[in-house]
């Protein structure tokens, strides 16, 4: 008893201290320029952060569980070229614009529980490592993109689907009200479901789990159809926002954007603890970080260079705590 509550003491440290650098950064910000704090600047980031915040998401579950997903950029892109063949032939055929937008965003998110239901087997079932299986379709789901574009972009035939990805209820961005939402379902999922215990219980030790009678590659199969599904879903809210996808620059490092806000969220890498809402903090600060930079005049080409140094700092200091 005295372990497991020492365990859960050590994951809202870890969320709390999430909250503490993302106020930090947002204080420094605001001193660094004036224009930090004005609401349009702050709806930009929070629109910005949705997209890689919403794939980050289901690779909260993918790391608890005690793996790695490299091919969620490549698979939104090849997701989403898929979603706007669909649009644009469901409106060459004539169809009313609703039921285009409707059938696109239904390939989108069957596509990306397809993906992910790909990655889980060839996992579970193939007995791969991660990283090799999710190495080999990011290249997978990227040629593929290409192939269907000729290296090209796809564009929409469809002024609906476009409207629909720059509309705002309540004055807030529409990917930043679907990241809360499906954040808080995840939260639930995470926090107060058996699946939950049981993909945390998997990262800490699968022979353990194994030996509680718990279904280990069910539990891993399932994060990574959850991974696809959060894909499949950003996917299409990118091609709404652009009204087109391009094949060669939709996704691009957003694998490491998804695994950087996990790991600054409190989520280990080494899996078995972790929270949904703390890799919400952490996809909004790397917005922070990223909107700093180009306010202070930082060269967009070394936005990287920080990512990089955000994700090492922060596995170094749980690594020091462990």
């Amino acid at each position: 008893m005295s372990a497991t509550l020492a365990f859960l003491q050590r994951v809202e440290k870890e969320r709390y201290a999430a909250f503490a650098a993302l106020a930090i950064l947002s204080i420094v910000s605001a001193l660094l320029s004036p224009f930090f704090l004005q609401w349009q600047n702050l709806l930009n980031i929070i629109r910005q952060v949705s997209y890689t915040g919403i794939i980050a998401l289901g690779m909260t579950f993918v790391i608890v569980s005690g793996g790695i997903d490299l091919s969620v950029g490549s698979m939104a892109a090849f997701v989403g070229s898929l979603a706007m063949i669909v649009l644009n032939a469901a409106s060459d055929a004539g169809l009313a614009q609703g039921t285009a937008v409707a059938g696109a965003i239904a390939c989108a998110v069957l596509a990306g529980l397809a993906c992910g239901l790909a990655n889980g087997l060839l996992v579970t079932k193939g007995r791969i490592a991660p990283f090799i299986v999710t190495l080999g379709t990011m290249a997978l789901f990227r040629s593929l993109s290409l192939y269907m574009a000729n290296a090209g972009e796809f564009r929409s035939a469809s002024s609906l689907f476009g409207e629909l990805g720059s509309s705002a209820p309540l004055g807030v961005p529409l990917p930043a009200l679907i990241l809360l939402g499906l954040a808080a379902v995840l939260a639930f999922v995470f926090k107060r479901t058996r699946y939950g215990r049981y993909t945390r219980a998997v990262g800490s030790n699968s022979r353990v789990a194994r030996y509680s009678a718990i279904n280990v590659d069910t539990t891993r199969l399932a994060a990574y159809t959850v991974t696809g599904l959060m894909v499949g879903v950003s996917a299409v809210l990118i091609a709404m926002r652009f009204n087109s996808v391009g094949s060669s620059t939709l996704g691009v490092n957003y694998e490491l954007d998804a695994i950087a806000a996990v790991i600054i969220g409190g989520t280990s890498m080494s899996g078995g603890r972790g929270t949904v809402w703390g890799t919400v903090v952490g996809a909004i600060t790397l917005g922070v970080i990223n909107n700093m930079l180009n306010m202070v005049g930082i060269s967009p080409y070394l936005q990287g260079t920080v990512k990089g140094l955000v994700i090492i700092g922060a596995v170094f200091i749980q690594r020091q705590r462990q």
